[in-house]
């Protein structure tokens, strides 16, 4: 901490005094205190994991900028940061580990999954970035990010934390007046929903059922309705020269049986007709040859 820096206020330090005094406001020595013991949660997602593991490591040692101290447990964390793909069965326990965390928390989305679903964008398991869900403060591009990337990104929420003031109580939740309610944990049923977005759901379903005549119906093209007329024209046509046998219907339901119950003669009949289709393929392959 060089003190030389925080000696530039309006209150003036004579000159012998500015390595042994230094004049701040309450909000930056907080923030500094801050931003040099930021504890990551432990836990990693996918292939981004393993970069964050390799910046964790000797070579990169992000312990330099007092992210060292890595806690298995949300409720010793600070900062989530959420590295690898997010699949829809993932961000609900990932939502409720960041209802754990004490404040304050940030998160930091690591990789283009997180970011905005990668690769993997509008999939259909696959969340299209976690800020749909969480409020992120710092995006590392990246699939995945080097460790450089990620050490950058660690520095940008240093530099956002200095920025934050503790006699504003706008400027984040938990320096308001009360603590910041929790997240909504998402549902996930046939698709996942977002608890936030109930409302908006409740009433598109009211209008669905209002007007149920309008719902899913759409003209379809001129191709297909031209193709859809003439097979309906062709299968009336087959059904008044052609009517249906008794022998063809019990060959497909059994009479007294259910449609999964085949009686013997019809898997005998039906090994005739296979052996037949056999014979057939067997003499147009003696004919290919012989011509």
């Amino acid at each position: 901490m060089n003190l030389q820096e925080l000696n530039q206020s309006e209150f003036p330090v004579p000159a012998e005094l500015e390595n042994n005094i230094a004049i701040t406001s309450l909000s930056q020595l907080y923030n500094w205190g801050r931003r040099n013991s930021m504890w990551p949660m432990l836990f990693g997602l996918a292939c981004c994991a393993i970069e964050m593991i390799a910046t964790a490591a000797s070579r990169f040692d992000f312990s330099r900028f007092g992210f060292e101290v890595m806690r298995a447990t949300p409720r010793q964390a600070d900062l989530m940061i959420v590295s690898g793909t997010v699949t829809k069965k993932m961000v609900v326990p990932i939502v409720r580990l960041y209802n754990q965390m004490p404040e304050p928390k940030y998160v930091l989305a690591m990789g283009a999954c997180a970011s905005g679903g990668g690769p993997f964008k509008e999939g259909y398991n696959v969340v299209s970035g976690m800020d749909k869900f969480l409020p992120v403060d710092v995006y590392v591009p990246g699939c995945p990010p080097t460790p450089q990337a990620l050490l950058y990104g660690m520095i940008a929420l240093q530099r956002k934390i200095d920025g934050q003031s503790i006699a504003n109580g706008d400027d984040v939740p938990w320096y308001g007046v009360s603590s910041a309610e929790p997240t909504p944990v998402p549902v996930l049923g046939p698709d996942i929903i977002d608890p936030r977005q109930m409302d908006m759901i409740r009433r598109q379903a009211e209008a669905a059922a209002s007007d149920m005549a309008g719902i899913g119906a759409r003209e379809l093209p001129a191709m297909t309705q031209v193709v859809t007329a003439t097979a309906a024209v062709e299968a009336t046509v087959d059904a008044a020269a052609e009517p249906v046998s008794t022998d063809a219907l019990s060959f497909v339901l059994p009479a007294g049986g259910t449609p999964w119950a085949e009686a013997e003669d019809i898997r005998e009949k039906r090994r005739q007709r296979a052996l037949a289709r056999k014979a057939v393929r067997a003499s147009r392959r003696a004919a290919t040859e012989e011509g």
